[in-house]
This record gives structure tokens, C-alpha cells and sequence, in this order.
């Protein structure tokens, strides 16, 4: 694994792409370091928001010199990011966490599985995972943010909260709506829906991959505010848990107490 580096990228570009959600460019050299799952800590430039921001790694540019960072405005740090443009510089640590395991999905069929925020993690993911996958993806509303660019590598299907558009309810009522099947689960979203998913997969018996992101703080290993049950000892405090931003992000899900 390469070396955690603290380097300051330039703002490439940025837009609001749909309600308090923000599509950002930055480049860096560490994009040459990112898989699909990972993510990069953000530092604010104002002193008393003391901790890093952890930001899921969207999309790495094809020549590897840029990422992509698609996040929702939760406080004070990131409405500070939001406030940025091109040509401005923030400090970025990364790359962090452990990714999705795309080598366990080879010669799958695979279900793609992203709900609010944890959507923007599913694009590289599905640009690097060849083969058969179906892409669900689960929404508050008609603000469809990146259904397009997931489109373009996969079957996309649409589940909303309030029913504008696809089916209405959550991305297991996809499934159960279209028939849907597959061997390999890999997902990442709100809690409830990770909780289905884990139950889904163990009745079915299939491996489920799943990015517990949502649960973070710091995203670096200080806060311990990232800690979740597992059912493995860990190595050295002798405990069966883990911290979710150096063991994870990404836990098979009949390994994790969620």
C-alpha cells in the first residue's frame, strides 16, 4: 500500500450539481494511488474546524493526475470547500482506507449498490470492475446526481424515496421489483440500507461488500469515532472491533456487527 501522503491539490474545478451537493476536481498526485472505495482526508483552511473531512474518491482521471470528489455540504468544513473555485488550493491527505475488492468480482454477475452520498464511490468502481453488473442506486428525490455517468458502465436502475422517478422506495425494492440477481454485493450508502443489504446477502448466501463511510469522523485513526463491532479479534488490542477508517472502509459485510 502506498505511503499516506499530505500534499495540497489545486481546484481544477467545481459546481453544485444538485441540493447541497458539490462535484469537485482537484489535482494531485496522489490520484496515481487511488482504487475504487478509497477516500482522501480534506483540512479545512480554518483553524478552529480542528479535524480533516474524509471525502469517498469519486472518479480518478484517465491520465491519474486528477481525482474527483463528490460530496454533500453536512457543517461548517464543507460549506467552507463548497465556497471554493478553480485555481484555489486545499490540503488533502490520502490516499486512505481500504478499497472494494474488485479481484473477488471476477467473471460475476454483480449488483452495484449506492444510496445518497455513498453514490459517488459506485463511478470508479464501475469503470474498473468489468463484466456483468447492474447498478442500483437509491435517491431522495428526481435529483438524480451522477445517474448519468453511471450509465455509461452499466445497467442503471433508479429507486426514490418519494416516488418521482423509478420505483418508489429503496434499492431492495429494486430488486425485488425487477427480479433482480446476483453473486457478488458491493455497496456503499446510509446505514439502514447497509443493514439490508448484510441481511439480503446472508439469505441468499452470497459475499456482500460494503463501505461503512457513513459512521467516520476524523478519517485518519485519532478520534476513534469510526470503531464498529466485528467478528474478528483484532490483532492487538485483543477486542473484536475495528476502526472503520484504517480496517475499512470497505468490510465484508458477515464480518462487521452493523
Amino acid at each position: 500500500m502506498a505511503q499516506k501522503k499530505k500534499v495540497k491539490a489545486k481546484i481544477v474545478s467545481q459546481k453544485q450539481i444538485a441540493e447541497q451537493i458539490y462535484d469537485l476536481w482537484l489535482e494531485t498526485k496522489l490520484a496515481k494511488d487511488a482504487h475504487p472505495g478509497q477516500f482522501v482526508a480534506v483540512y479545512p483552511h480554518d483553524q478552529s474546524t480542528l479535524l480533516p473531512r474524509p471525502i469517498s474518491i469519486c472518479e480518478v482521471s484517465e491520465d491519474k493526475k486528477k481525482l474527483r470528489l463528490v460530496y454533500r455540504v453536512a457543517g461548517k468544513g464543507t460549506a467552507e470547500f463548497a465556497s471554493y473555485g478553480a485555481g484555489d488550493v486545499l490540503e488533502i491527505l490520502g490516499v486512505l482506507g481500504n478499497g472494494f475488492p474488485i479481484d473477488k468480482a471476477k467473471g460475476k454477475q454483480v449488483f452495484l449498490i449506492g444510496g445518497g452520498i455513498g453514490i459517488p464511490p459506485m463511478l470508479e468502481l464501475a469503470k474498473q470492475l468489468h463484466g456483468k453488473k447492474q447498478i442500483l442506486l437509491g435517491y431522495r428525490d428526481k435529483d438524480l446526481f451522477l445517474q448519468e455517468d453511471l450509465a455509461r458502465y452499466g445497467d442503471v436502475y433508479v429507486a426514490t424515496e418519494d416516488g418521482s422517478v423509478g420505483t418508489q422506495g429503496n434499492v431492495m425494492d429494486i430488486i425485488k421489483s425487477y427480479g433482480l440477481q446476483a453473486d457478488v454485493i458491493m455497496a456503499c450508502g446510509p446505514m439502514p440500507m447497509l443493514r439490508a443489504i448484510k441481511k439480503y446477502a446472508e439469505e441468499k448466501e452470497i459475499k456482500a461488500y460494503i463501505s461503512l463511510e457513513e459512521r467516520m469522523a476524523c478519517g485518519v485513526g485519532a478520534c476513534l469515532g469510526c470503531v464498529c463491532r466485528t467478528t474478528k479479534t483484532d490483532a492487538h488490542s485483543h477486542v473484536h472491533n475495528a476502526r472503520i477508517c484504517t480496517d475499512g472502509p470497505v468490510f465484508e459485510a458477515r464480518e462487521v456487527d452493523i
